[in-house]
């Protein structure tokens, strides 16, 4: 029995020592299992670092990044505009005109675009950039497309920017889009969020502009925005009745017209650095938007205001009109990573040059003064991500303008003025009569679209886009022939275009 027992208190004793260089072992694996955890994220996280970098150039601090596509478009219109990938919505024509009866057919590789960003950091706080994007859309007076079809690169955006993180502080001086224009999230550069379609002027209904500018933006946890921006002036005009002259002077004693009298000034010819066939509008004072923004963690929202001002020379005088309008945009990812909806708008006096259809800011009031003109601008569209080849979007857009006329001289019988009912529009339906003055009311579009990414890959992506739009143009009411004779208010001529859009596109980067 005293053998046995000491046998037992050995067994005992081995097990407990086993059990310990057990209990060790285990904790030296768990120690290893957790250092070669800790190794594998810092080798992930590394390999990402590398993927990343490798996609920038490096060069003394800088990295730079390349971007653009190589573009193979074709467009078709059942009524020729004259126009290449970006369409003339203002100047659909109407049937008097020999183009309204006749379609056009183009292909193009203008849309292809190449940019380039610059990005540096001063230090962990400070970042600097600098970005720079062009297209071949310039048409110098050399370019056609006889044989060569050698169309010239032109500026889409060139900026600089400052971005400070700690104060949240954002400026950008250079030409970007407007800060009008709709972002998909926050205010910063390269968040512009445009239609997906293929015509390079957009949607009707879509608020934008490129321009030259300087813009401060405040940002509180990247949830909450406020930015100002000064902008560069330009404003678009419509001459009184299509007259190729600026309105005459007011009105004479016995409400006769004038013999002679000084004409109003608002443009002139392009200088030096300008072709001498374009014209410059007179304005001297930045246009001004107001824009705040929040992206409280379901969809972007934002609100703006924008303040212009209107100038012009007449009777021995400057004279300032103001104008301006505000407006709203919203994103919204209706089923998260599959659904998108947006929503933009704007309403104001003097606004036609931020809207894609280019209606006119102002017309001329009897004494010679700038008036600016009322309009409203609406889109509105659904982006369907059906797979992560596949977008599939719907979008519609309206543009209208509040007719802004005027009667004057020979005891108030002289129409003047946009939109005014005393226009003879009584040849708009003819072809060949030139009594058609058919100012624009209403232009509104819908259009739908798809893009097919075929190729994902290591070297880059190649894709496919199809893009259908139906647009109509819908003039004032003007004078039409009832009985044979002019009637006011009798004639509201109409135009319609059916356009399809196709694009091969290669982004190498």
């Amino acid at each position: 029995m005293e053998a046995l027992k000491a046998q037992l208190q050995a067994l005992q004793a081995k097990v407990v020592e086993l059990e310990q260089r057990t209990d060790a072992q285990s904790d030296i694996n768990v120690s290893t299992g957790q250092a070669v955890e800790n190794v594998q994220k810092q080798v992930a996280a590394t390999d990402a670092q590398v993927k990343k970098s490798s996609d920038k150039l490096s060069y003394k601090g800088v990295n730079i990044t390349l971007g653009g596509f190589l573009a193979a478009e074709s467009i078709y219109r059942s009524h020729n505009e004259g126009a290449d990938i970006a369409s003339n919505y203002n100047a659909i024509p109407y049937k008097n005109v020999p183009v309204g009866h006749t379609s056009e057919f183009r292909m193009t590789a203008r849309q292809s675009r190449v940019s380039m960003l610059a990005q540096g950091d001063v230090d962990p706080n400070t970042h600097l950039a600098g970005y720079i994007e062009a297209d071949f859309l310039g048409g110098a007076q050399t370019a056609n497309q006889n044989e060569s079809n050698s169309f010239n690169p032109r500026i889409r955006n060139v900026y600089m920017t400052a971005d400070w993180d700690t104060s949240g502080l954002h400026l950008l001086a250079g030409q970007n889009w407007s800060l009008i224009t709709l972002n998909s999230k926050g205010m910063l550069p390269r968040t512009e969020l445009t239609p997906p379609q293929i015509d390079a002027q957009y949607v009707p209904g879509f608020t934008w502009a490129r321009q030259p500018q300087i813009r401060l933006v405040k940002d509180w946890g990247k949830e909450y925005w406020l930015g100002i921006s000064l902008e560069n002036p330009q404003t678009t005009f419509y001459l009184n009745g299509n007259q190729a002259k600026a309105p005459v002077p007011a009105i004479a004693a016995g409400g006769t017209l004038p013999a002679t009298g000084p004409y109003s000034i608002y443009n002139i010819a392009g200088g030096s650095g300008y072709d001498s066939v374009n014209t410059l509008s007179l304005n001297h004072i930045p246009d001004v938007v107001v824009k705040f923004a929040a992206d409280p963690g379901y969809g972007h929202y934002e609100v703006f205001g924008l303040g212009r001002s209107f100038y012009n020379r007449y009777n021995g005088q400057n004279h300032d009109t103001w104008g301006g309008g505000v407006g709203l945009g919203v994103v919204l990812p209706l089923i998260e990573k599959t659904l998108d909806w947006q929503f933009s708008g704007m309403t104001g006096k003097g606004i036609g040059r931020y809207g894609s259809t280019q209606l006119p800011d102002a017309t001329f009031s009897p004494n010679g003064n700038l008036a600016p003109i009322k309009e409203n601008m609406l889109l509105t569209g659904l982006t369907w991500h059906a797979n992560s080849d596949v977008d599939v979007y719907l979008f519609g857009g309206r543009e209208s303008e509040s007719k802004k006329d005027f009667t004057a001289w020979n005891k108030g019988t002289v129409a003047l003025g946009y939109g005014n009912p005393a226009y003879n529009n009584s040849g708009c339906d003819i072809e060949g009569s030139t009594n058609c003055v058919g100012n624009t009311k209403d232009i509104w579009q819908g259009t739908a679209g798809f893009w097919w990414k075929f190729y994902q890959g290591k070297f880059g992506k190649m894709q496919f886009g199809a893009q259908y739009s139906y647009t109509k143009r819908e003039s004032f009411a003007g004078q039409g022939l009832v009985n044979g004779v002019l009637v006011n208010g009798a004639a509201s001529p109409k135009a319609t275009e059916n356009m399809f859009f196709t694009s091969f596109r290669y982004y190498p980067f």
